[in-house]
């Protein structure tokens, strides 16, 4: 069986694709088809993105595609785009009659368009999961094509009423090792060489940094690390400011801060080792941080047609979340911070809220539908 994955851009289109891609693995040898059948799975993305790096980590096969934003308004960005599109099908053509894969499962990204055209043109069934509260208008456009929709919360199904595709409300598909609380606080902080006791803060803002946490984050690092230490995500862009600020820090304050530029197996231990999280409101958090019971902070990133915003009222609405603007950041992120972390009652009522959302099968229940569509869907 040959399964053809896509999504990029942003690790939040990746994760999912590697969780299922892990869980396809595990339950294949009692859903094969026939004996001695193997399981062949490919990653198609872009090489600008976070996936190229994030399949090969996972030992998946890469297709690169080109591809790129159609809605712009610059003329010269808008024509490079279209370029990359157009060569971004004929490649994605091209992969579908070479390769040849049973069903195809994509996620989201630019990247999508010309593999779900192709793989529809090719008449080879395909599941579209999405991971967010509100699907963008790119998605719904693409969904018209899908055989099949998974979506993260039942809310999420009211978008696709009089479409073809069969509906799937499975959850997001967090990683094992997360479902598996593989680690205890103390153990994730001694990870880090941080202190067991003291209470800890994770600070990041997803795949590519988030500027405005990270310089609130700056103004208001020296107040923090008074009372607790602070594992700070930065992103690469924003890597080399934030070590120059840690360098002024004093002996003292330097013993309770890590700083990384990112992380990716070791961010398990950072979410383990979280008493709360401030972070962007990507499609990750409505999975993971539920996965661990986290209380979060979002901050949701003011574009993407107000996804973020959406994902981050979800679980605040269920008491799970507190919601941060953007543009408040630089008052309000040190007094929320304090506030939160001086309470530990709202803290663990925030991380029962958080925990009743999990969905630890989702990942499972995503593997067993794209190999039901292989074998019963075939073209």
């Amino acid at each position: 069986m040959r399964i053809l994955f896509s999504g990029g851009g942003t690790g939040g289109h990746v994760y999912p694709i590697l969780t299922v891609a892990a869980a396809l693995e595990a339950i294949w040898p009692q859903h094969r088809p026939h004996p001695d059948e193997p399981l062949l799975m490919r990653y198609a993305g872009t090489l600008e993105g976070v996936e190229a790096d994030l399949a090969a980590r996972a030992g998946l096969d890469f297709s690169p595609i080109s591809a790129g934003q159609i809605r712009i308004r610059n003329p010269f960005k808008l024509a490079r785009n279209a370029w990359r599109m157009a060569r971004g099908s004929l490649q994605a053509h091209e992969l579908m009659r070479a390769w040849q894969p049973d069903v195809v499962f994509v996620t989201g990204g630019y990247v999508c368009g010309p593999v779900v055209w192709a793989a529809a043109r090719h008449h080879i069934p395909i599941l579209i999961y999405l991971p967010d509260v509100t699907p963008g208008l790119g998605v719904q456009r693409l969904a018209r094509h899908a055989t099949a929709i998974a979506i993260s919360f039942p809310e999420v199904a009211e978008h696709f009423q009089g479409y073809n595709a069969r509906i799937l409300d499975t959850g997001y598909p967090v990683r094992p090792e997360l479902r598996r609380r593989s680690m205890t606080k103390t153990q994730a902080r001694l990870t880090f060489h941080l202190s067991p006791q003291l209470p800890t803060l994770l600070v990041f803002g997803g795949s590519r940094g988030a500027r405005a946490i990270n310089q609130a984050l700056a103004a208001a690092l020296p107040h923090l690390l008074a009372t607790m230490q602070v594992i700070h995500i930065s992103g690469t862009l924003d890597f080399a400011a934030a070590q120059r600020r840690a360098a002024r820090l004093g002996p003292e304050q330097k013993q309770r801060y890590r700083l990384f530029a990112y992380l990716h197996d070791e961010m398990v231990a950072a979410l383990h080792a979280a008493d709360l999280v401030v972070a962007r409101a990507g499609a990750s958090t409505l999975g993971e941080f539920p996965a661990l019971g986290l209380p979060a902070i979002l901050v949701p990133l003011p574009i993407s047609g107000g996804h973020q915003r959406h994902n981050a009222r979800y679980l605040a609405d269920r008491g799970a979340a507190v919601i941060i603007e953007n543009d408040a950041m630089p008052t309000q992120l040190l007094p929320t911070i304090q506030h939160l972390m001086s309470d530990p009652h709202q803290l663990e009522a925030m991380g029962r809220a958080s925990a009743a959302l999990a969905r630890p099968r989702a990942a499972e229940t995503i593997a067993s539908a794209l190999i039901h569509l292989a074998t019963t869907s075939a073209p």
